[in-house]
């Protein structure tokens, strides 16, 4: 009989494809799988070859790119020298998760099943395309593709006839046991787990993050202004951090303090109470980000994501839980394929958080053994930011440019970003309130010839990282610096202004501004770009300059395209599908690069 062993590897951004991942690895258990759940970058892609069941899970972020926990796979994957036999003994199925109101959708997916198909393996069930702009989201593409795909394996693995598949009425066993330390003091617990500190000649990493002093909170928005943007520096002195222009910097955000207390008050916790975290199955990694020992304080502040909003899975495990009928009812129809209209209208539209959803569960919520919290509760993700400041001009700091999200839903509390709430509410110079932070190299890169001009286009916080390219650059002696950029309003909301309009008085920039509403007619950027089209042909054309891209990933990207492929069709005389080849000419050679979020 074959081993019943399923490999389950996902690329995921926000947390949506790992969760996903997840799901299928209970449901492996349940038809009786060994299940190993990884990111496609921590699973050593050598041992690919030897894997006979690998089911895929991937987002599309951006303009059609990898996220970042499986851009080093990817590269691996699309290496010409790997012969087409390599994934021969391999059955597959890929599960892709996108947005089809962006113009790639779900284009990682598509690639990816067509490279795995190139190097041999053999697809099980057809790719997966979940949507997230379907009224149920993307379990509509989800839910009947996995019945597909089960029903498939069942024929390829049945089971024996002493077996039958786990009834989901039944609960599993949790990933971790939580084992309490009742008398132990806090020298025995260091003893017994000693703290693994950061190599000095090591660079700060999300294992072991900087903690950062902050030395400038400076709103850049007028005070009228109903945006809230900050200019955050971070003294990094000591960290051994080194970045260029087009890096980012990851920031591992916390809760707060009070949704903390009410979090450990609500389920009846103890916060200063120490634990140590035990895998239920031999092999299982333990949580790479939680010290061990660790109170339940720790645990609930720098880890367990409770300001986020509950997917699916949280209303499948919580409603085991219950001790109300009602609640119960109610959690399983939210837990229901049939019942995530309901989910959709109670959690996403109002963007609910997992804190506000135990408050209004409190029979379940008192309920919850603390082992299931890690499976209920996911963690809390960095985010990641662009650096808008120059080593070369500011050696030993970091700055970045975060926009404090604060927004309406029919909820009566507003809801709040919790990293951006959390760095603008910090006091400078505050000791106490340092930020663990890290660096990743981005995904723009720019010119080593300094006659090479660059064209940047940034509205904006997408101007960020042009901040950044502009002071190394004028630091270089490099000329031939571009921007547009673009904001509401002159008054409220253009960042920056006095160091851009220093810098076109020193003849060191070139700035082009849209400001949409100063006047009746909206301007954005794209249009100050057709306006400016001999301009811009001159450059790219005959000057070979590189073009760059940052912002919303939403309608700008595209916008600006087609702006710049006008230019091509009206300075060039070309078709439009010319005027198409040519850009994605330019994109191939890597001068356009763009670097987006949602």
């Amino acid at each position: 009989m074959a081993e019943r062993k399923i490999l389950v590897l996902f690329g995921s951004q926000t947390g949506t494809a790992e969760d996903t991942a997840e799901r299928i690895a209970r449901q492996a258990k349940r038809h009786h799988f060994q299940c190993q759940v990884e990111a496609l970058d921590s699973y050593n892609v050598a041992s690919l070859i030897h894997e006979p069941l690998v089911v895929f899970v991937c987002a599309t972020t951006g303009q059609g790119d990898p996220p970042d926990n499986m851009k080093n796979f990817w590269r691996f994957l699309f290496r010409k020298s790997l012969p087409p036999t390599s994934l021969c003994q391999m059955d597959y199925a890929v599960l892709g998760l996108g947005d089809s109101s962006y113009p790639k959708f779900n284009f990682i997916a598509k690639k990816l099943h067509k490279r795995l198909l190139q190097l041999g393996g053999s697809p099980l069930v057809p790719v997966a395309l979940g949507d997230d702009q379907h009224d149920l989201g993307p379990d509509a593409v989800i839910d009947p593709w996995l019945s597909d795909f089960w029903a498939k394996i069942l024929a390829l693995y049945p089971l024996p006839p002493s077996l039958s598949v786990i009834s989901p009425e039944i609960m599993l066993p949790p990933k971790f046991t939580l084992h309490f330390l009742e008398d132990a003091s806090g020298e025995d617990l260091r003893e017994r787990s000693p703290r693994q500190e950061r190599a000095p000649e090591e660079p700060p990493s999300e294992r072991h993050p900087f903690p950062a002093c902050l030395v400038s909170n400076q709103r850049v928005t007028s005070e009228s202004h109903f945006q809230d943007v900050r200019l955050l520096q971070f003294d990094v002195s000591g960290s051994g951090v080194e970045y260029t222009a087009g890096d980012v910097v990851m920031i591992q955000p916390c809760n707060a303090p009070e949704d903390v207390q009410l979090f450990c008050d609500l389920l009846r916790l103890d916060p200063d109470k120490r634990f140590v975290l035990r895998p239920t199955e031999p092999g299982t990694p333990l949580p790479a980000h939680l010290p061990q020992p660790c109170t339940l304080r720790h645990l609930v502040s720098h880890y367990l994501d409770i300001a986020s909003v509950p997917r699916r899975s949280f209303f499948e495990l919580a409603c085991h839980f219950s001790t109300s009928d009602l609640e119960r009812e109610k959690l399983q129809e939210f837990g229901s394929a049939q019942g995530q209209e309901e989910l959709s209208a109670y959690c996403y539209r109002p963007r609910r958080t997992t804190l506000e959803v135990l408050g209004d569960f409190p029979h379940t919520t008192c309920a919850i053994p603390c082992d299931y919290l890690l499976d209920l509760i996911p963690r809390i993700r960095p985010r990641a930011f662009s650096i808008a400041s120059s080593m070369l001009v500011h050696p030993n700091r970091i700055d970045i440019l975060v926009a404090v999200v604060h927004y309406k839903t029919l909820l009566s509390k507003p809801r709040r970003g919790l990293c951006s709430t959390w760095l603008a509410s910090l006091e400078p110079q505050n000791d106490a309130a340092r930020v663990p932070l890290w660096v990743k190299q981005g995904s723009l890169t720019f010119p080593a010839d300094r006659l090479t001009p660059v064209v940047m286009i940034g509205p904006g916080t997408g101007v960020a990282p042009f901040r950044a390219a502009i002071q190394e650059r004028v630091a270089q002696g490099k000329g031939g610096n571009y921007l547009f950029f673009g904001c509401r309003q002159k008054s409220k909301d253009f960042y920056c202004r006095a160091e851009w309009e220093a810098l076109v008085e020193r003849g060191c920039l070139h700035l082009f501004v849209a400001f949409s509403r100063d006047q009746e007619e909206k301007v954005y950027v794209q249009h100050r770009i057709r306006e400016e089209k001999e301009l811009v042909f001159d450059l790219v054309s005959h000057r070979g300059a590189s073009i760059y891209l940052a912002g919303n990933a939403k309608q700008m990207p595209e916008a600006v395209s087609e702006a710049l492929k006008f230019v091509f069709r009206s300075q060039g005389c070309l078709s439009a599908p010319e005027a198409e080849r040519y850009l994605a000419g330019l994109e191939r050679e890597g001068r356009f690069q763009a670097e987006t979020w949602s």
